[in-house]
């Protein structure tokens, strides 16, 4: 069985880019809900959303921060990440700029954690001999790596 972890990102710009890491199978990550499903557990309140997030983070072996254009910043990635240190959870962050979502990659975006900390975060872009983004080779290497990647998260003493 892949390792379980919980997977922290910015669902409306990234939704596409997030299926595709998913689809690589390396790893479990919690059940991924569509915007009616999120919508459900946002109207019941904030409690709600920690309650939903406490019950998938719980028995991972790594949180990993899927760090899109507007990652860094959101309320719910950062509280994520706030809650995986606090709970000693290995922590990490993977750019995922460079896969293609509808044809089209991305900027990439702020590194979301405290630069003191030293969290990781890897990166798979890969450019072709023009300086472009190639989002074929990038998810190629994001396969080739995400798993060893997972494992490298840093806690909190």
């Amino acid at each position: 069985m892949a390792k379980s972890v919980f997977y922290s990102f910015h669902y409306e710009r990234d939704v596409n880019r997030i299926q595709l890491v998913r689809q690589i199978n390396a790893l479990e990550g919690q059940p991924l809900l569509n915007g009616q499903e999120w919508e459900q557990v946002r109207r019941k309140g904030t409690q709600a959303i920690k309650d939903w997030i406490q019950k998938e983070m719980l028995y991972k072996a790594a949180v990993i921060v899927l760090i899109g254009r507007e990652t860094a910043g959101r309320e719910w990635v950062n509280y994520e990440i706030d809650k995986a240190w606090a709970d000693k959870r290995p922590l990490l962050g993977i750019r995922i700029h460079g896969l293609s979502s509808f044809g089209v990659t991305d900027a990439p975006g702020a590194n979301p954690f405290n630069p003191s900390v030293g969290i990781p975060v890897f990166d798979p872009t890969v450019k072709d001999w023009r300086g472009s983004v190639d989002s074929k080779a990038t998810y190629a290497n994001l396969v080739a790596n995400l798993e060893s990647w997972s494992t490298q998260g840093v806690t909190r003493n």
